[in-house]
């Protein structure tokens, strides 16, 4: 494992010990957002595919609906009651923070369903192909807003993995490293010292 390139000296050793404490603690808030972020990606992308497939089952009831409505009614008599259809859906976008980060709001707001043309000449089934059409709304929305969410959290948790392999794997090792490469040193230069004044000593005690 390679080690710093610096002096291995007692200044930096403490230096350095404080800064691989720091890195350690850093590890662990960055390993406990990354479990946080895991978990709330995970729920976010169940609610996504269930939104899914409900969507996909309410566009098959809707176009299902649309196409008994045109075998009864005919193509033109069908347009000419869309026609007469208005409703003003509403969309509110907003943004709520999560671990830092920004993920969407949608809030659709559907009007009530009303009689929006004649009964004459129409069917049950315009109508209901209209209701499931509305109803499709809600669910567009909501599936938005998870998947939304699921790109943004899936973007930060790369960035925090990266992170967190990087003090893990990296930083943190070399500084470990460095720091018993420098007290090794520092224990030898101790030793080293001791032999020294232990000679020094032994011959002024052999000259008095």
């Amino acid at each position: 494992m390679p080690k710093l390139n610096v002096a291995p000296t007692k200044s930096v050793y403490l230096n350095l010990k404080r800064q691989l404490a720091f890195a350690e603690e850093g590890y662990e808030l960055l390993d406990q957002k990354r479990q946080i972020l895991i978990f709330e990606l995970m729920s976010r992308l169940g609610r996504a595919r269930d939104a899914e497939r409900r969507a996909g089952e309410s566009m098959r009831e809707a176009y299902a609906a649309l196409r008994d409505a045109l075998v009864q009614m005919g193509s033109d008599a069908v347009d000419r009651a869309s026609f007469g259809i208005h409703y003003e859906h509403k969309i509110d976008l907003a943004e709520q923070s999560l671990m830092g980060i920004r993920v969407p709001k949608v809030t659709v707001h559907a009007a009530p369903l009303s009689p929006q043309y004649g009964l004459g000449g129409t069917s049950a089934q315009a109508d209901r192909a209209m209701k499931r059409f509305v109803e499709i709304l809600q669910v567009l929305g909501e599936l938005a807003e998870l998947e939304n969410a699921v790109i943004r959290l899936a973007q930060e948790l790369r960035k925090t993995q990266r992170r967190v392999n990087a003090l893990s794997k990296i930083f943190i090792p070399n500084y470990r490293e460095t720091i018993s490469y420098i007290i090794s040193s520092l224990e030898e230069r101790e030793r080293e010292s001791f032999t020294i004044m232990k000679m020094i000593k032994d011959r002024l005690g052999g000259t008095i």
